[in-house]
């Protein structure tokens, strides 16, 4: 149950401090439409995102909420904000500390402790529509070393159990005429492509999570489209994201990856890889819609259902 402690608006969007599965004080935003949950004692994690009445579509690993403390970095959930490409030690700084963040009654902007040893920080700034289920959620790394650093914002949504995520493919050309690539797809040494959890279709590539198979499967590409969708807990979960072709990418050229294991499936999305100076920073913003599920399967159905729902959510430029 959420206990509101502070309450702060504009129109229809509503900010709560609020006790959430242990944790103390995450924030509660929320329209007519949808609700968000962020974390402040950790992370930050956008943990919860929700239809109104309805079920949460991020997945929750029930025996980490509330722990505010350890020497191993947790998942927790949710969305987060990591930098590309992937290291062992790097990557999976531990994220503990309490966030400050910042409520001017339309953005919320979120600043968790520069990680001690990389020399970023990382930031979230986060935007409710006023009606809809429309999110804008703007990441940054900053540089504070006295070095420059190379890295991208890598952007990671924890969809719960039995998620399906949906990707579209480049549009089809025929041969002769069109010779050159249209898009590179990036393989990880333990996918398999023969596994049954992937469609690889004419016009979308779909990757569906199965409590029963524990193997990981994951998947990079450059999506030209720069958009993916989820269907979850009754809820269709879209992303909008900027596309930057002339950009170098992290991955061997991805923008785009997904991930599934027995536990959660993720939707990733890249920003470009990004020399930075001390001082500067990296910047990625994604757009979010939250819709009931249904989009059905087979690429006519999907054409029919799934893209005006594409449609409804802002581009992002």
């Amino acid at each position: 149950m959420f206990i509101a402690v502070e309450t702060k608006s504009l129109a229809m969007i509503t900010l709560e401090k609020t006790r959430y599965k242990g944790w103390e004080n995450c924030l509660r935003l929320a329209n007519e439409s949808v609700e968000l949950i962020i974390t402040t004692d950790v992370g930050p994690r956008i943990i919860s995102y929700a239809l109104k009445g309805g079920k949460n579509v991020f997945k929750n690993y029930e025996e980490m909420m509330g722990v505010t403390s350890g020497e191993e970095w947790m998942i927790f959930g949710g969305h987060r904000l990591w930098h590309a490409p992937e290291d062992a030690v790097r990557t999976y700084a531990l994220d503990f500390d309490p966030v400050v963040y910042d409520w001017d009654g339309k953005t919320l902007i979120l600043r968790p402790k520069e990680e001690a040893d990389t020399g970023i920080r990382k930031e979230m700034e986060i935007q409710l529509a006023e009606t809809g289920p429309g999110v804008r959620v703007v990441h940054r790394l900053y540089n504070h070393n006295v070095w420059d650093v190379e890295l991208a914002p890598w952007c990671l949504s924890v969809m719960d159990r039995g998620a399906r995520a949906i990707a579209p493919q480049e549009p089809f050309g025929t041969h002769p005429e069109h010779l050159l690539p249209a898009r590179p797809l990036v393989l990880w040494r333990f996918t398999d492509m023969a596994d049954p959890r992937w469609t690889w279709g004419s016009r979308y590539l779909e990757l569906r999570q199965d409590p029963e198979r524990d193997a990981p499967q994951k998947v990079g590409f450059f999506n030209s489209l720069g958009w993916v969708a989820c269907e979850v807990n009754d809820a269709l979960f879209v992303v909008k994201y900027a596309v930057h072709p002339n950009a170098p990418h992290a991955d061997m050229g991805a923008n785009t990856e997904l991930f599934t294991n027995g536990d959660m499936l993720e939707v990733e999305t890249l920003g470009a890889l990004t020399r930075i100076a001390p001082g500067g920073n990296a910047e990625h913003t994604e757009h979010w819609g939250l819709f009931p599920a249904g989009v059905g399967s087979g690429a006519d159905t999907l054409d029919a259902n799934l893209l005006p729902r594409i449609a409804e959510v802002p581009d992002v430029v």
